[in-house]
């Protein structure tokens, strides 16, 4: 891909494409991560005297249509304390005043606000990719997802490239793939197998422990041949979970967290051989065994927390994990959104190696697949 770092961008007009998709609640963002996230490529413009525009998206608006509660006018009042200077939204692609607002950083108003964002219209994808002197494509994040502002715009971009964000993402995410050192332990945690299944299987062909969380764990734990009770499990998926259980790399948990309710009634910690037929797992307890892996791992892949954590009955395991990952000496690399959220409730987020901003480009990075704006970035050549 073409690098920013390798172009000549001085008193040049950028459109940067970030996400910029945050938690918002009764208008103040409630999680900064991928706005700072943006730092390092808006800084770096800035420095070299240009001028930028960022497009982001934010929920799922209805096409067309503009949506208060989907507005990024929050966003930009976080973004203007964090940048240090004023953001500007700006509400049409069409307004002159882009690139000739009193600040150097505007934001245009949410992406899916405007037809032909979805259906990856060359039109739209024309209008934004060719609105500055550059389309510099940053968001990882969207990244596998074919949208006029992901796949279009950088296509019909007379000069595109990728962002440092996006640089950054792609040589860690690929050190975690490729170019793993021994031992390599990956814990995949979530609600369904099925989600993550793709994942979970060239995980399982290149990692030398797979530890399972969450619903994962309880479909895994079924088809271990253990009572389940109430818990949240996917049938059709047993007879997969009991072949990749047979290759032997899959770890289960010792002891659970059971309960009748999400509410906490009759909380009990027991053996996997002790659920009872009116109880559900929501949580497990981190073994020695599991801490003795993750201590001794080279390398981890995390996705998904072990149990409910955003309930404080059933957040001991995600929490014991964080722990343990943040003691690890090995490359910790962590994705998706309720791993985030695990780390900065749990742990100092620099205890991690490397976080992700990504969830499902995280997932589909990792399942090996190529992700439709890296492959548009790819096809671009030098101008």
């Amino acid at each position: 891909m073409i690098k920013l770092s390798s172009l000549n961008i001085a008193n040049r007009n950028l459109v940067i494409r970030v996400d910029m998709n945050v938690p918002i609640k009764e208008g103040d963002v409630q999680d900064l991560t991928r706005i700072k996230a943006c730092l390092p490529t808006i800084n770096y413009a800035l420095d070299h005297g240009a001028k930028i525009l960022l497009v982001s998206h934010l929920g799922r608006p209805t096409e067309g249509t503009y949506e208060e509660i989907f507005s990024l006018k929050p966003v930009a009042k976080a973004a203007s304390e964090i940048f240090g200077q004023g953001v500007e939204v700006i509400e049409s692609i069409d307004d002159p005043a882009i690139f000739h607002g009193n600040s150097s950083i505007q934001l245009l108003e949410n992406i899916r606000f405007f037809d032909g964002e979805k259906a990856n219209t060359e039109e739209l994808g024309d209008k934004l990719g060719n609105l500055g002197d550059l389309y510099v494509f940053d968001a990882f994040g969207t990244s596998h997802r074919e949208q006029a502002s992901t796949h279009s715009s950088i296509i019909q971009a007379n000069a595109a490239c990728s962002g440092i964000l996006l640089e950054q993402e792609i040589d860690a995410l690929t050190k975690a793939l490729n170019n793993t050192q021994k031992p390599y332990t990956a814990i995949i945690g979530g609600a369904k197998v099925s989600t993550k299944l793709e994942l979970i299987k060239n995980i399982n062909s290149k990692a030398d422990h797979v530890i399972v969380g969450g619903g994962i764990a309880n479909t895994f734990i079924k088809a271990a041949g253990y009572e389940v009770g109430q818990s949240l499990i996917e049938e059709s998926m047993v007879g997969i979970a009991r072949e990749l259980l047979d290759k032997g790399k899959i770890i289960l948990p010792e002891k659970v967290i059971t309960s009748e309710t999400f509410e906490g009634k009759n909380i009990s910690e027991k053996n996997i051989s002790d659920v009872g037929i009116n109880e559900m797992i929501l949580d497990q307890l981190v073994s020695q065994k599991i801490k003795d892996i993750v201590l001794s791992s080279k390398t981890i892949l995390w996705n998904g927390p072990l149990g409910v954590f955003e309930n404080d009955f059933f957040s001991k395991g995600t929490e014991e994990l964080s722990k343990e990952i943040a003691k690890s000496e090995g490359f910790s690399i962590a994705g998706g959104g309720e791993t985030l959220s695990a780390i900065n409730k749990f742990i100092n987020k620099d205890d991690v190696s490397y976080c992700s901003t990504g969830g499902g480009a995280f997932l589909e990075f990792m399942e090996g697949k190529d992700l439709p704006s890296i492959q548009a970035l790819k096809a671009k050549t030098q101008r």
